[in-house]
């Protein structure tokens, strides 16, 4: 696996684990596998992954599910977000592309785990964007989501949550 520098941070939604690391591997790929599916409560998981000495949490610690003898799974213990699969068996660590401050940084080249893939996923390239159905077909709410969100930002903060 090819190494790309460059400094990479993330973290889980509320803020209170943050990470960064300023190695990041190129293998971003989306596992399908029915366990990454229940550890992100979704149809697949985007990871990509830095080697486990390059990764240093900045706020906060991840809580740890040890899912198989193989593997643990980090999340928020505040929050619940999923922040990444360490596999046991190696030397880096596959963080979930959702926690990255940018995750647009590493598109996913390939997939894992297709045994458990779901029939109609490719499906979903066909929808189209309706304002109608997002956010900002109600204008009102979308004002009140972004005056009262607890969310923190995609970057790094001196205190969380703010005063």
């Amino acid at each position: 696996m090819k190494e790309i520098r460059g400094t990479v941070t993330g973290g889980c939604q509320c803020g209170a684990v943050r990470y960064r690391t300023d190695v990041m591997l190129d293998n971003a790929h989306l596992c399908h596998c029915r366990m990454c599916q229940k550890a992100v409560g979704n149809i697949f998981a985007a990871l990509v992954a830095t080697p486990n000495a390059s990764l240093t949490w900045t706020r906060g610690q991840p809580s740890v599910f040890k899912s198989s003898d193989h593997a643990e799974r980090g999340f928020c213990n505040q929050c619940g977000t999923p922040l990444f699969y360490n596999s046991l068996d190696n030397d880096r660590i596959n963080l979930t592309m959702g926690s990255l401050d940018n995750p647009n940084q590493f598109p996913p080249g390939g997939e894992v785990g297709v045994e458990a893939k779901v029939d109609w996923l490719n499906s979903i390239t066909q929808f189209t964007d309706s304002a109608e159905t997002g956010a900002e077909g109600d204008k009102a709410w979308a004002e009140s989501i972004r005056q009262t969100s607890r969310q923190h930002p995609d970057h790094d903060t001196d205190d969380w949550p703010p005063k």
